[in-house]
């Protein structure tokens, strides 16, 4: 407990330190000292992230599903612009000494003098001498004024054109990768060699769908526009794993009823992921089970093309009795049958490689979703992305269909995969 607290704390001052960092370049640096665009600009820095908190903290909390909706988009939108946002402004810090430099200069050019007309020489005309009047006092500029309002000048301008390009550039980086989630994922394509797969089973295909992550922000048309694409590719059977919602079937039932509608010639099969556990897991697994989909808890089914497909609970189940079993689900089979496992994390590679599976499907990391955030989830995943081999086991990763948190992926595009299985009897 006290750990968790700590880095808690660690955390809000981290949060702290970087909306200050933001304010000082994009209000204080570049707005007049008590002006209107200070303290509108001021306001939006505090309110902007207590929309975020409230939007990471609503469905925990039990908030009612209209108040999640109506916080969420500003805040986890405003999560990702303030990534974007301290990136460039700290590769603007960089920028920041040579544009002082270059304006430096240019004020410092001399100007061309202009050239004097001289008049030409006239009769002098008689001069009435007029009565004295004393002169009126001259202020004087007290000495480097001009240099110090032309130097803070020269700061401003600095300041405009860095924050300005930086706030320029964290809103078209988040609003191209919103529209890249809100269009829908692409569907690719995966040839995967199995020894074991035999010649009929040659040319087998399963859609994978991952991290679909129905919630305040994506609903029903994105259940919709992910069916659509999946009963698009006529695939023989389709496999969801896991994270297919964050929150209760109370509030996204509906948004899941489009799942009723996918067509495959061997089904469609379920398995848990670490958010279904933050949603009510066995309450989802019914519900899917309603909406016609198999869920594979532990468990396995041999399909007619002649391999076994087998299911594990995620890892995030342990913490309720229920996380995954390998020797109830793979223990027992012929081995001479070739294995495809349906797993959330790719951590659990290990354990399949241990009980003979020649091919893992699995989704999770979202391919980092945000850049530069795939380097962390290398830290965490034995693969962020596509396909590797793991001893005798082949594992491959979807980026997932959807986006937690923020409805926006940068560098990392969502997809459902046609995994089409090749036999080398063929």
């Amino acid at each position: 407990m006290v750990a968790l607290l700590l880095v808690l704390v660690v955390v809000l001052a981290l949060l702290g330190a970087v909306h200050w960092y933001v304010w000082r370049r994009l209000v204080r640096d570049v707005t007049a000292v008590g002006g209107l665009a200070r303290r509108l600009g001021t306001a939006v820095v505090v309110a902007l992230p207590l929309f975020s908190l409230a939007a990471l903290v609503s469905s925990r909390a039990g908030a009612p599903f209209l108040f999640q909706q109506a916080v969420a988009w500003p805040g986890f939108l405003w999560l990702a612009v303030l990534l974007y946002l301290v990136l460039a402004l700290l590769a603007g810090e960089a920028v920041r000494p040579l544009l002082r430099a270059w304006t430096g200069r240019r004020a410092a050019a001399p100007t061309p003098a202009e050239p004097v007309s001289t008049p030409t020489p006239a009769e002098p005309a008689p001069v009435t001498p007029a009565p004295a009047e004393p002169a009126d006092p001259v202020s004087v500029p007290a000495p480097g004024a001009g240099s110090r309002e032309s130097e803070l000048s020269r700061r401003l301008f600095v300041s405009r054109v860095v924050g300005g390009s930086a706030a320029a550039v964290a809103v078209g980086t988040v609003g191209y990768g919103t529209y890249g989630v809100l269009r829908g994922p692409r569907v690719k394509r995966v040839t995967v060699p199995l020894a074991k797969i035999p010649r009929a089973a040659h040319g087998y295909r399963i859609a994978v769908v991952s991290d679909i992550h129905l919630g305040p922000i994506l609903g029903r048309p994105h259940t919709r526009r992910i069916v659509d694409s999946i009963n698009a590719t006529q695939p023989d059977l389709i496999a969801v794993v896991g994270d297919l919602v964050d929150g209760t079937v109370e509030n996204l039932g509906p948004a899941a009823e489009p799942l009723a509608r996918l067509r495959a010639r061997h089904g469609s099969f379920f398995v848990t992921g670490n958010h279904e556990y933050f949603s009510g897991a066995d309450a989802w697994v019914d519900h899917v089970r309603e909406l016609g989909l198999r869920p594979l808890r532990n468990a396995r089914v041999e399909i007619p093309a002649g391999f076994d497909l087998a299911g594990v609970d995620d890892v995030a189940g342990e913490s309720e009795g229920r996380g995954p079993d390998f020797a109830r689900a793979l223990g027992d089979r012929d081995r001479a049958r070739a294995a495809v496992l349906l797993a959330h994390q790719p951590v659990v590679v290990h354990d399949a490689v241990r009980h003979g599976v020649d091919l893992q499907l699995s989704g999770h990391t979202h391919g980092g979703q945000l850049w530069p955030g795939n380097y962390l989830a290398e830290l965490a995943n034995p693969t962020v992305a596509g396909l590797e081999r793991y001893g005798d086991t082949q594992l491959y990763v979807s980026r997932g269909a959807g986006a937690w948190g923020p409805p926006v992926r940068v560098g990392a595009p969502s997809d459902i995969t046609i995994v089409e299985l090749a036999s080398k009897q063929a």
